[in-house]
């Protein structure tokens, strides 16, 4: 417990005999070497999911008091917070474009760190961690897309439950405890509703909690350096007057601060310019002409356009598992070929492959593009 000195005021001599906090510790914290690449944005994009989960936590909380998860309620509910409550607008649409900026972060944070390496021995659990976050935001995304009950969302639900169900042994199950039953229905709205805002943020809070945790112990990735031994790696005031190294706090915390006020810019920009709109109500006798989920499942549902269902499923599994087990592949492979060109050509293999099954089905969606994009497929 910390001691009061006598030099303190009377306020934090109280403080500090009622509240345990070594000091100490946060000074060495803020003191802890980062390496110099880190002074470069791109590789600091790590900061930007937490700093948008904060921006869709506090939004999230303010449309929860006018949200009504009920299938009668819903849409009307989003349509007066849209159209009626004080910047109500602005609220949706900033939770809207921060769920879509963090998906991108996300996946940008896991090229960054497979194209430099940083997921190799000892970070293959963080590496496993961060697919875990990746798959928990794509989670997040869907429940939170479905909730507005409009047209799309509605058959974007129903075609999403709907291949979770041709998932072997266990999709049966999933669909029916996803739904409230065989359909979108009454139960539908409550379920996705605690998934969103209770499920979801639980497991992500728990994956961030561990992936800094790991994070901080390990140290970050000093990409180009030698591995440091253990003594080396204590020793922060010689790593720091090495020159390759600077402190946590002030200067890696500044830019994570402007990172911060940037992305507050960059999201009431995109709010004020394309605001989130409303298409009409959920019609289950009435299916869309043009049905698409969100971009970043776009991928997913090309594969389901081009080969058979449990083909593409199959696929999608297979590229599941060959991503979250990539380290212990990756491993492999360099101990067979020796080869330090082989990771990237597959890492940028799958870029391709998910760039152009993404690019395809955006540019298909789109049906002032639709005229174009078939020509373009004939050669003419």
């Amino acid at each position: 417990m910390p001691k009061p000195d006598a030099q303190d005021s009377r306020l934090v001599r109280w403080f500090k005999e009622r509240v345990p906090l070594q000091i100490e510790v946060f000074e060495q914290l803020a003191k802890e070497p980062i390496p110099n690449h880190m002074k470069r944005w791109w590789y600091a994009l790590g900061g930007t999911p937490l700093v948008l989960f904060g921006i869709l936590l506090a939004t999230g909380i303010c449309l929860t008091f006018y949200y009504i998860p009920e299938p009668g309620k819903a849409y009307q509910s989003v349509q007066y917070l849209t159209e009626q409550v004080y910047f109500g607008w602005y609220l949706r649409s900033m939770h809207r474009w921060a769920a879509n900026l963090m998906v991108v972060a996300v996946i940008l944070h896991l090229f960054r760190v497979f194209f430099t390496g940083a997921y190799r021995r000892p970070r293959e659990l963080n590496w496993m961690i961060g697919c875990g976050l990746l798959f928990t935001v794509l989670g997040f995304g869907f429940t939170g897309y479905a909730l507005v009950f409009d047209q799309l969302s509605y058959w974007a639900a129903q075609v999403g439950t709907g291949l979770a169900a041709k998932t072997p042994l266990v999709g049966g199950f999933f669909q029916r405890f996803m739904l409230g039953g065989e359909v979108v229905g009454e139960n539908t709205l409550s379920r996705f509703f605690v998934f969103h805002i209770g499920v979801w943020p639980t497991v992500l809070t728990a994956l961030l909690g561990a992936h800094i945790f790991l994070f901080r112990g390990l140290g970050i990735a000093d990409i180009g350096a030698k591995q440091l031994s253990a003594a080396e790696a204590r020793d922060h005031a010689g790593m720091l007057k090495s020159g390759r190294y600077f402190p946590f706090f002030p200067n890696h915390a500044m830019t994570e601060i402007v990172i911060a006020l940037a992305i507050l810019i960059v999201l009431t920009q995109l709010s004020i310019v394309w605001p989130a709109s409303l298409v009409p109500p959920a019609d289950p006798l009435n299916t869309p002409a043009h049905i698409q989920p969100e971009w970043y499942f776009f991928f997913q549902f090309q594969l389901l356009k081009l080969f058979p269902e449990k083909l593409a499923l199959g696929l999608q599994l297979v590229m599941v598992l060959i991503l979250v087990f990539w380290p212990f592949i990756d491993r492999a492979l360099l101990q067979r070929w020796n080869n330090p060109w082989i990771s990237p050509a597959f890492g940028l293999a799958g870029l391709a492959v998910f760039l152009g099954l993404t690019l395809n089905e955006a540019f298909h969606g789109y049906v002032l593009f639709d005229d174009w994009y078939q020509r373009l497929l004939a050669g003419r």
